[in-house]
This record gives C-alpha cells, sequence and structure tokens, in this order.
C-alpha cells in the first residue's frame, strides 16, 4: 500500500474526522473528555498503544498514542484539543458543525488546530500497517490557549514514563511553512490592596490605582530597555523581548481612595535572561520602594503577582533533525519565524528537536467563520504520508 493509492480516500477519511471533531465543544473553560475518549478509540482501532492522563480535576486529559516499538527516538505528532471561544462573534453558520463552502471547511478549530489532529488521526492506519522500526506518537492536549497546562503536564508525563522521544511536529497552523523558532510567553496578573478612604483625605489612605500606575511606569522603562537587550543576530520581529499591558482595573468612585487595583500584563522573551531580568528589577521595585511607602500608612497593604503561565520559546538551532525532516518531506529550502507562541518550546526542553509546521493560516485562528482550506489539508497528509519513510 502507498500513500498515491489512498491519497484520496485519507483526505475524505480526514474531513469527516475533523468535521467530528470539531463537533466537540472544547473551549479551554469546558472538558475535553468526550473528545479525547473519541480520538482514543480511533487510534486504539489503528493499533495503537493509548494513554490517557488526567489532570487533578479529572475534567480535563492529554491523549499519549504510540505505534510502533515503545522505545526512544520516535516521532512526536503533537496538538491542543482545546479552541477559544465563539461567544459575541458573528459567525454565518453553526461554529461546532463543520461546512464545506468554495473548498473551505468552516468551524471553530478547524485550522486551530483540530485539521492536523484529524490529518494525524487518519494516517494512524497506515503507519500501523508499515510495522514501523521508528515509534510514531500522537500527544494531544488540553489548555494550550490559556496557558499551555496540558503541554506542560504531558512533559511531566513523559519524564515519568522514562521515554524520550527524538522528534516533535507541533502542528499549529503556520499555512505548511516550517517555523523553528517563537518567542515565549509570560503571563501575568499582578494585584495591589490599599487602604480605602475619601477622596479628600489622600494621605490617609493608600491608593491601589496609583500604585499600579507606578507599576506600569515601571514596566514601560523596562520595555524600553529591552530594546538594546536584543541579540545581535536575533531574528525575530521585532528582534527584541516585548512587554504589554493587557488592562488596569480599580476604583469604584470619583471621590473614593481605591483599595484594590489589578494589571494584566505580558511579556514575550527571545531569551530566558530577559525574564529573569524583568522579574528581578520588579520585584526589588516592589520590595525597596512601592511596598514601603505603602505599609508605612497600611501595615496590611500588598502587591502579589499571580503567574497565569510561563511557556519557554522554541529556540532556532544549527543542528535539528526535525527541520531537516520537514524540509525534506515538504521540499521546502528554508525555515522562518513566527511571533505567536505554540507548545513547541515544551518538547524542546525535553530535549527534542522541534518545528512548528501545520494546515491552515494564523489569520484565520480566533476569529469568527474560521476555516481550514481543503487544498491544506491535502498538503499536511502528504507530509505526513511521505513522514513514513522515516519510521522504517
Amino acid at each position: 500500500m502507498t500513500i498515491m493509492t489512498v491519497s484520496k480516500t485519507l483526505l475524505e477519511e480526514a474531513k469527516a474526522l475533523l468535521g467530528e471533531l470539531i463537533a466537540f465543544e472544547t473551549v479551554s473553560s469546558a472538558s475535553n473528555l468526550d473528545m479525547i475518549a473519541h480520538l482514543a478509540r480511533h487510534l486504539q482501532e489503528s493499533g495503537a498503544d493509548v494513554e490517557i492522563l488526567h489532570d487533578e480535576t479529572g475534567t480535563k486529559a492529554n491523549l499519549f498514542a504510540t505505534i510502533g516499538p515503545r522505545k526512544d527516538g520516535g516521532i512526536v505528532l503533537s496538538g491542543h484539543s482545546d479552541v477559544v471561544p465563539v461567544l459575541d462573534q458573528d459567525w454565518t453558520s453553526d461554529p461546532f458543525r463543520m461546512e464545506e463552502r468554495d473548498g473551505k471547511l468552516y468551524g471553530r478549530g478547524t485550522c486551530d488546530m483540530k485539521g492536523f489532529i484529524a490529518a494525524a488521526v487518519a494516517m494512524a492506519p497506515f503507519y500501523a500497517a508499515l510495522n514501523p522500526t521508528r515509534p510514531i506518537h500522537f500527544a494531544f492536549t488540553y489548555d494550550e490557549e490559556v496557558g499551555c497546562f496540558g503541554g506542560q503536564a504531558l512533559a511531566n508525563s513523559l519524564k515519568e514514563l522514562g521515554l524520550k522521544p527524538a522528534v516533535a511536529i507541533v502542528g499549529e497552523p503556520t499555512s505548511m511553512r516550517i517555523i523553528e523558532g517563537h518567542k515565549g510567553c509570560y503571563e501575568y496578573t499582578t494585584r495591589f490592596t490599599g487602604l480605602e478612604g475619601h477622596g479628600s483625605g489622600p494621605e490617609r489612605g493608600v491608593n491601589a490605582v496609583e500604585y499600579a500606575v507606578r507599576y506600569v511606569s515601571k514596566l514601560l522603562e523596562l520595555k524600553s530597555e529591552l530594546q538594546a537587550r536584543a541579540p545581535k543576530e536575533s531574528r525575530f520581529d521585532p528582534p527584541w523581548t516585548t512587554i504589554n499591558t493587557g488592562s488596569l482595573v480599580g476604583g469604584v468612585a470619583h471621590n473614593v481612595i481605591p483599595g484594590k487595583a489589578q494589571i494584566e500584563w505580558e511579556m514575550r522573551p527571545v531569551q530566558r535572561s530577559d525574564a529573569d531580568h524583568v522579574k528581578s528589577v520588579l520585584a526589588a521595585f516592589c520590595d525597596e520602594e512601592l511596598l514601603p511607602q505603602m505599609r508605612a500608612v497600611c501595615p496590611d497593604a500588598g502587591i502579589e503577582t499571580e503567574v497565569i503561565g510561563e511557556v519557554d520559546g522554541l529556540e532556532p538551532v544549527d543542528q535539528n533533525e526535525a527541520r531537516d525532516i520537514v524540509m525534506e518531506l515538504t521540499g521546502a529550502n528554508g525555515a522562518d519565524l513566527v511571533p505567536f507562541g505554540t507548545e513547541a518550546g515544551i518538547f524542546q526542553g525535553l530535549g527534542m528537536n522541534v518545528v512548528v509546521c501545520g494546515p491552515g493560516s494564523i489569520e484565520q485562528a480566533h476569529k469568527p467563520d474560521e476555516f481550514l482550506e481543503v487544498e491544506q489539508l491535502s498538503q499536511c497528509l502528504a507530509m505526513l504520508g511521505r513522514l513514513s519513510h522515516k519510521l522504517v
């Protein structure tokens, strides 16, 4: 059996499976267990060894499956099961019922990133028929969209299993371009607790909003400083670590000293040292300047920062088997960098060679009427079909 003789059949099977996956409303706030169970059945029927790895709540799970020998050095096909919400978006069709129109497959998650998952699972029977000597793994995670929590949990699971795959292909929508690098994504919520009072006596209160504004001012200073820290060889656009203040909320009325304030902010490091620098500067600023002033008026005043997620980027490296394999499979003669984040850095942190390459455009992700071109799905299947030569 060859990929050429089954390509049309595979395409129809992948489209049908994608429609089934779209019907699972796996918004990050909801459970993904039904979709994971559905994928597990498909993979088990193909002869895969399947493990379902639940989170602490029991409402979410990762799936890790293997076709071939249980040994190190395998190739991982990775995708996340969760999707972003559709609330307040103006869709022209039901986002959780896939529709095909004019060569495009519409539905929430078609390109980000259930299309890749459907293609990978559709290939599973073909891989199993090869009786591969090099294992092929399927890794499907939860909660990527809200902090890559499933990917981090999967990394811990692989360490516990003592399994060390060599290569990971993360199928985020890249229009089938090969991506060998992206920045990290560190997200935080910083909360200020002051002391309320009447606006006519500001010295008798601790204005949480004003201290939050001073914190944002320090973020702006760091934002400018980081430009000078950009590595000379950086290929990112922009080449430096960025900081963004997403929201500042606080206060109740014109004449009330606000006792509470909250800042949501993020940084996208090009190197770990930048993230360490930002965090150390902010900690010193709070401990040595803001908190002493706040507590001089109110001993119970405080500043607390909650880590929403700290996901390392994918660092471009000279030697990368994953890049070399996918370049051979696709015929590409180079690899790019992107500004958006993925779970790729998590796999790289486990010692794997990693690239991001998948069907669909990031321009359609998270938007109403999200779609995946059928031709992109076909190209992905062709790439995964040629991957079989690396398994035997």
